[in-house]
Parts: C-alpha cells; sequence; structure tokens
C-alpha cells in the first residue's frame, strides 16, 4: 500500500483547496504564465494538474509512483476541461525518466515529504533548465503549534509519518539542501491562523499509528469537541519554497 495517498481522496481535495491563495503567491513569483513545460512531482489524483496547465498554457508532465492515483488524475482532468490532458507518467522521483534541463519548471505539493530527499533534489535540478522553478509547498510538523495541551497531537503525528516512510520535518530541512545544489533559494510561510480544522484528525487516522496512540487521539479528538468555537490554536507551519536553478 502506498501511505503518501490517503483512502479517502477526498482529504487530499481539501487540502488542496485550502492551500489555493498561498499556492496562486507561489506560482505568480515562478512567472507561471511564461513557463511552456512543467513537471508535476507526485500529482498523486491531479488535484493540481489542470491548474496548472490552465495557468501555464504550455505542457504539463504529470508523474507519481502510484499508478492508479495517475488514472484518477485522468480522469479528473477530462472532467475539468476541454483541453489536451496532461502527459501522466507512472516513475519514481528518484531516477527521473527525463532528460537534462527538459522543464522550466517543476512543482511539489506535500509530495518531497515522502521521498528520499537529496536524490530527488539533485534529478530535479538534472532536468531543470538554467533559470527554471521549483515550486514546492511542504509541511514542518516539528514546528506544530497547538493549545490548550489536551488537544495537542503533533508527536502522534511526526511517529506515523515516521512509521509510514515519510520525513515529518522536511519544510527546514529542504532550503539548504537546495543552495547546496546551487539554486536561488525564497522561503515563505503560511502566515494565516485558521481555524482548527477537525477534518486533520481524519488524516491523522490514516497513518499507522499504535492502539496507544490511537487511544490518545480519541481523547484529544474527544476535548476539542467540548471546547467552544475557536477556542483551540493550531498551526502546522507550511514552507513555500522558490529556488531558480541559476
Amino acid at each position: 500500500m502506498d501511505d503518501s495517498l490517503p483512502r479517502d481522496w477526498a482529504l487530499l481535495a481539501q487540502q488542496a483547496e485550502w492551500l489555493t491563495p498561498f499556492r496562486a503567491v507561489l506560482l505568480r513569483r515562478a512567472a507561471i504564465a511564461q513557463r511552456h513545460c512543467v513537471l508535476d512531482l507526485g500529482c498523486g489524483p491531479g488535484l493540481i494538474t489542470a491548474e496548472l496547465l490552465r495557468r501555464s498554457g504550455g505542457r504539463v508532465v504529470a508523474l507519481d509512483r502510484n499508478l492508479q492515483a495517475l488514472v484518477q488524475c485522468t480522469a479528473l482532468y477530462w472532467a475539468e476541461t476541454n483541453r489536451q490532458p496532461a502527459q501522466p507518467i507512472c516513475a519514481n522521483a528518484v531516477r527521473l525518466p527525463f532528460a537534462d534541463r527538459c522543464f522550466d519548471l517543476v512543482f511539489c505539493q506535500w509530495a518531497l515529504l515522502w521521498m528520499p530527499l537529496e536524490e530527488v533534489l539533485k534529478e530535479i535540478h538534472r532536468v531543470l533548465e538554467p533559470g527554471g522553478y521549483l515550486a514546492a509547498l511542504e509541511p514542518d510538523y516539528g514546528g506544530m503549534i497547538e493549545y490548550p495541551p489536551e488537544i495537542t497531537s503533533a508527536d502522534l503525528w511526526r511517529a506515523g509519518l515516521r512509521r509510514a516512510g515519510a520525513d515529518p520535518e522536511v519544510g527546514r530541512k529542504i532550503p539548504p539542501l537546495l543552495a547546496k545544489l546551487g539554486f536561488q533559494v525564497e522561503v515563505m510561510l503560511l502566515d494565516r491562523l485558521r481555524p482548527a480544522d477537525p477534518a486533520r484528525w481524519k488524516m491523522l487516522q490514516e497513518l499507522p499509528l499504535t492502539a496507544a496512540e490511537q487511544a490518545r487521539q480519541h481523547a484529544a479528538m474527544r476535548a476539542e469537541a467540548q471546547l467552544p468555537p475557536q477556542a483551540a490554536t493550531v498551526h502546522l507551519p507550511i514552507f513555500g519554497i522558490l529556488a531558480q536553478r541559476g
């Protein structure tokens, strides 16, 4: 089973919708309207793929290691646009099946945390043309802020993500690794605090938690349900990374 994708893809759709304003800023800074060949890396079921093609006006390649997700990606794309569909490719990001310098934009959202980071960033550098951009939205569960204490779940997220094969602190690691590869790096952080969203508990339930951890999650859920509206503070740092290949 591919733990990088939840069984309920509606959760991913909700996440993609929530990140729309932040993503729009990042893609605008990457001059997406001027990009002619875009790679949607770790595209999953293609929730952002049609947006990338619509905004770039060029060719978009949608790559994921999960074949079922790519089938969903193609179906979703046809439902949203009358244009030619993006090119779906099932492959591992550790060895991208592309020639050197063939893309001018690589986009990732909540995908790099599931990948061998250093190897994949080297591959991104290889397939980007000089002046091309990597635009990425990635979380950092190591900096999660929660209050009151009875609703805290950050350690559950970190434990579950690590068991599933992800790096829960990937956000802070990406910028220095990109700089080491010669990228010019700009980092933005999501700057708005939203009300605590109960949907996050459903996403946490998708991760491999122990029985004790599940019990703690249920206790936190019950505690949050008893709080008055907007009485909980929950903030997950999300890195908006814009890196230009020199």
